[in-house]
């Protein structure tokens, strides 16, 4: 295990040595996404009845804010140690492709959490925010930040450069998220919107996770639990697949 703690260890100094920017600016702009629906729809719109469009708001930012910054650590950590050629280090050690990956996730997961508490610290000094069932909001923060860590890393070993990253995550990343039911029930949508939102993995990471709040959601939690942990088992076979062949990291 001395080979994966060591990288593991790399990988959290690494994110946590820029704090200021990996986890205190992304509370800022999630907790400014609060304060600016929350006072433009507050008065308008009630998601579950006796729960206020705000409280309401809190847990999907929240979920959000872990799962780009789960990707984001990943994905960012991969394509700049690709470029400036440190990459190497790490293929050349006697770490097996699976060490590699928990290594990565694990890292994802923490940053991920380190930022979601951190919302949702705050909020609490402003907002009352039930947490009705503290288990099935861990097994979400947990599975979700794991789900998009992987992805981060098949996102990292895809792109070349800062550009192609970027495109991954403003194409794909962003409108899944927001697309998702952060700001909004799925019921509220029409019925195409609502079928097409039912094919999106973010959606039951969002309505699970908020479940643990509220007691309340779209869909089954065990719904949401399943098909999320069917995406992580799907995503890692592949994620460890490309890591196993070396696509295109070993040239």
């Amino acid at each position: 295990m001395t080979g994966f703690l060591t990288l593991l260890y790399k990988e959290l100094l690494r994110f946590w040595k820029v704090g200021f920017q990996t986890v205190f600016a992304p509370m800022v702009s999630t907790l400014l996404y609060l304060l600016i629906f929350s006072h433009v729809l507050e008065e308008h719109v009630q998601a579950y009845p006796g729960v206020a469009y705000t409280v309401f708001l809190v847990p999907g930012l929240v979920m959000m804010a872990m799962l780009q910054n789960a990707f984001a650590n990943s994905s960012s950590s991969l394509i700049q140690s690709k470029i400036t050629g440190n990459l190497i280090f790490i293929l050349l050690s006697p770490l097996s492709y699976r060490e590699i990956f928990f290594a990565y996730v694990a890292a994802s997961v923490v940053r991920g959490l380190a930022v979601g508490l951190g919302v949702y610290l705050v909020t609490l000094a402003f907002f009352d925010v039930p947490l009705s069932s503290f288990p099935w909001v861990l097994m979400f923060a947990l599975m979700g930040s794991a789900l998009l860590g992987a992805i981060g890393i098949i996102a990292g070993i895809w792109a070349e450069k800062f550009d192609q990253l970027a495109a991954f995550q403003n194409f794909v990343i962003l409108p899944l998220t927001f697309l998702s039911g952060v700001f909004y029930t799925i019921p509220s949508l029409p019925p195409f919107w609502q079928g097409l939102s039912h094919l999106n993995p973010f959606f039951y990471m969002i309505d699970g996770f908020r479940y643990g709040f509220f007691r309340a959601s779209d869909i089954s939690p065990y719904v949401s639990l399943g098909i999320v942990a069917t995406c992580f088992v799907a995503i890692s076979w592949l994620t460890l697949q490309m890591l196993k062949r070396g696509y295109k990291i070993r040239h």
